[in-house]
């Protein structure tokens, strides 16, 4: 942020913009605090996907992996899932095999390309879309019918009787589920399928089933059931069991890798109403009356996120039906302090969610993207603000020496540590680590963690100038569009 040129001060500037909160004063030679080292950027190239989580099911034929795996898919509705079935990847059968294809093993290990879905799975892992075979049990072959198109997505479902038995496979997978159902039931269920959807008669289903299908089982399917993380009996009539593994997926799909470094970090767990709306604010296109609209919701889910993570004490009312209600008080010790002017955004958001709450602010020079000469050279903030709990808004964080160094300030101004809650939108992960590393008792709550930094020290995929949109000074801001 450039100095002002004009005659009036910065503290006339600003008080005349944002009007005056509490008595402060003008930190005209304020000694420079070191903000640490900028770390290095982030190849872009690097990180330009997010690990998807992978779940295998497994179990025998007829087990109900498919109904479990619909359910999962259900219940993570808000979430972009894809089934990758193993039987998408059977060989194509040569001519002398077709002419004595009752005798071929379809059960066995060796029946299936596993280097094909090796391949896939790849691709499918970094961020790629991919053409999976559809195989025909007509013809035997993978060609008879259109691959079916598939998109990176948050959770892949890799299913199939032996998905568990190469290890390679296994590697990739995050959770292993092994289906476990009766044989008697998986037999029923098999020459119900095959009779009525197959057209096969029940003598050739038992054959097969006798031949080739129960060896099978026991000999590969069952000795992989070791492997599984968790065991379903009777499959997708296990209602508890599904509801537990998808809370554990929610769980996982919720938290970062940068959680798991920093037990202080908090990303808000991403929905599709979450992910729409960082996708409108971040389009060059939109206009500035839509930016600030989904802005201020976004900010508004921040904020209350971070308040959620306030002391509470418990209470007890009378309802209007006379009936007792315990319930918890807010705390009442708590101030905001917005970092000029980007964080006087979120200003709103606070004021709406905490009625009458006092706002202070604070001026930071930036010399230069990822220079660490920054200054502080103004603040305005209460005068018992040692004793409040402090919510800290700047929508973004980037290299973190901004954060660092309004940080340093309320802490000489008393204020604990641990009474410190950073909200801000987005944050790379280069500005976490400087800021969780430094403070490592305050909180940050943000709503997505980026890809990084480019060369620029310019936040990446990032929303540009924040302050510039919300405000709508951004007219002579230029787009940088991708080369194709």
């Amino acid at each position: 942020m450039s100095l002002p040129m004009a005659a009036k001060s910065v503290v006339d500037l600003i008080e005349s913009s944002s009007g005056v909160h509490y008595s402060g004063f003008h930190m005209d030679a304020l000694n420079k605090i070191n903000a640490g080292t900028v770390p290095p950027t982030t190849s872009v190239a690097d990180h330009m996907y997010n690990q998807p989580f992978v779940i295998g099911v497994a179990g025998g034929a007829a087990a109900g992996k498919t109904e479990v795996c619909n359910m999962i898919i259900q219940q993570l509705h808000d979430q972009r899932v894809v089934v990758v079935n193993q039987d998408s990847f059977y060989h194509n059968l040569t001519e002398e095999e077709l002419t004595r294809v009752q005798d071929y093993n379809f059960d066995h290990p060796d029946a299936f390309d596993t280097e094909q879905l090796l391949g896939v799975m790849d691709k499918l892992k970094h961020g790629q879309a991919v053409d999976i075979p559809n195989y025909d049990f007509k013809s035997y072959k993978s060609h008879a019918f259109p691959a079916r198109r598939v998109n990176p997505s948050d959770v892949i479902i890799l299913e199939g009787i032996l998905i568990f038995h190469d290890p390679r496979v296994r590697e990739l997978m995050n959770m292993k589920i092994f289906v476990d159902t009766d044989a008697d039931v998986r037999l029923a269920r098999r020459i119900k399928r095959d009779t009525v959807q197959k057209s096969r008669d029940i003598g050739t289903v038992l054959d097969q089933y006798s031949k080739f299908v129960k060896p099978a089982f026991d000999d590969f399917i069952l000795p992989t059931k070791k492997y599984a993380d968790i065991i379903i009996p009777r499959g997708g009539d296990n209602h508890v069991a599904i509801d537990l593994i998808v809370q554990h997926i929610r769980t996982k799909l919720g938290q970062h890798d940068l959680c798991k470094i920093y037990p202080n970090l908090y990303v808000i767990q991403s929905t599709f109403q979450i992910r729409g709306m960082h996708t409108l604010i971040r389009d060059c296109q939109i206009k500035t009356h839509d930016f600030v609209f989904y802005s201020d919701r976004l900010i508004r889910l921040v904020v209350e996120h971070g308040l959620g993570h306030l002391p509470f004490t418990e209470k007890q009312i009378i309802t209007p039906t006379g009936s007792v209600y315990t319930g918890v008080d807010f705390c009442k010790r708590l101030c905001g302090v917005s970092v000029i002017r980007s964080g006087e955004s979120m200003e709103n958001a606070l004021r709406a969610c905490c009625k009458g709450i006092k706002i202070g602010k604070i001026l930071i020079h930036r010399e230069g993207e990822g220079d660490n000469s920054q200054q502080l050279i103004y603040e305005k903030l209460p005068n018992d603000i040692s004793d409040r709990h402090v919510l800290l808004l700047d929508p973004i964080l980037g290299t973190g020496n901004s954060a660092v160094q309004a940080i340093n300030l309320l802490i000489k101004k008393g204020v604990p540590e641990s009474n410190i809650i950073f909200l801000n939108l987005i944050s790379a992960p280069q500005g976490v680590h400087v800021v969780c590393k430094a403070f490592p008792r305050i909180k940050i709550v943000t709503s997505e963690i980026e890809l990084g930094l480019n060369k620029d020290y310019r936040v990446v995929p990032g929303m540009g100038e924040f302050g510039d949109r919300y405000f709508g000074t951004d007219d002579d801001q230029q787009v940088v569009v991708p080369s194709q």
